[in-house]
């Protein structure tokens, strides 16, 4: 599909998705919603794509929901509906077989924030201006916030966050463990792309694959679930050709060639 409201790029195993209303600081619509779905859709299949960078057009990141319409913003119409989502985006990125990492180049407000915390990995801005500020519009946090962020953060930190609607800095989220890294707001994209062009090369697809989702599901599992799952995972990974590649490539000093593909490769998730 053509995309309006995102930019798609793919150079060397990586995608790049852009939020790309810069009129409105990527201010996020329902069409940005659609179309970053079917981007990240489009990843998840594709095994030329290894590694997924998000990020928006400067100066932001996401500056939230566009409140254009007024009173009607979180309404839109949708009144009671039974079919509405406050998903955001479908698929999330932490449900994609490839690793995600929000490049948070400057402010991230609202779902600006929350699309970034569905991500894997995240950079951030440390002059951006971060917040989940819903219950100050008279809402709540969406895009999976009450499950990401205690995840990501713990549930002091959440309801810090999600119960005050307050705004921080880039040095507070990396403080509270938001932000895997915090650095100058036009060092935040290139640090996410050697990043992923590292994954991209010296990573085995099907190996990330696995491990994203088991350390996704993990924090709602007992150590005897997951250490089931890790076993059931190693022996479908010994039965592959990257798990030989990867010593071999490692003791002759060169570049593994990784064999294996997720689209073919990726085992059936035990029960």
């Amino acid at each position: 599909m053509g995309y309006e409201d995102i930019r798609f790029e793919t150079n060397d195993r990586v995608a790049v998705i852009t939020l790309d209303r810069p009129a409105t600081r990527n201010a996020f619509t329902g069409r940005m919603g659609s179309e970053l779905g079917d981007a990240y859709r489009r990843c998840d299949v594709d095994d030329d794509v290894r590694a997924v960078v998000l990020t928006g057009t400067p100066p932001a990141f996401c500056a939230g929901a566009d409140m254009s319409s007024g009173a009607e913003t979180f309404t839109g119409g949708l009144g009671q509906s039974r079919e509405f989502s406050a998903a955001g985006v479908d698929p999330p990125a932490f449900a994609i077989r490839k690793p995600v990492i929000a490049a948070v180049n400057g402010h991230a407000i609202g779902i600006g924030l929350t699309l970034a915390l569905q991500c894997d990995l995240r950079f951030v801005a440390e002059s951006g201006k971060y917040g989940i500020v819903q219950v100050r519009r008279g809402m709540l946090g969406d895009a999976y916030s009450h499950w990401t962020l205690p995840r990501i953060a713990g549930l002091a930190n959440a309801a810090d966050i999600l119960l005050t609607g307050r705004m921080f800095d880039g040095r507070e989220a990396q403080a509270m463990g938001l932000a895997s890294r915090c650095l100058p707001a036009d060092e935040v994209l290139p640090s996410a792309l050697e990043v992923a062009h590292d994954l991209a090369v010296n990573a085995a697809p099907v190996s990330v694959a696995v491990s994203k989702r088991l350390l996704w599901e993990a924090t709602d599992l007992s150590p005897e679930e997951v250490e089931r799952l890790e076993s059931a995972m190693h022996l479908h990974l010994m039965e592959g050709e990257d798990v030989r590649e990867g010593p071999v490539a490692f003791l002759e000093g060169r570049t593994p060639e990784w064999k294996q593909r997720v689209s073919t490769d990726f085992p059936d998730w035990p029960d």
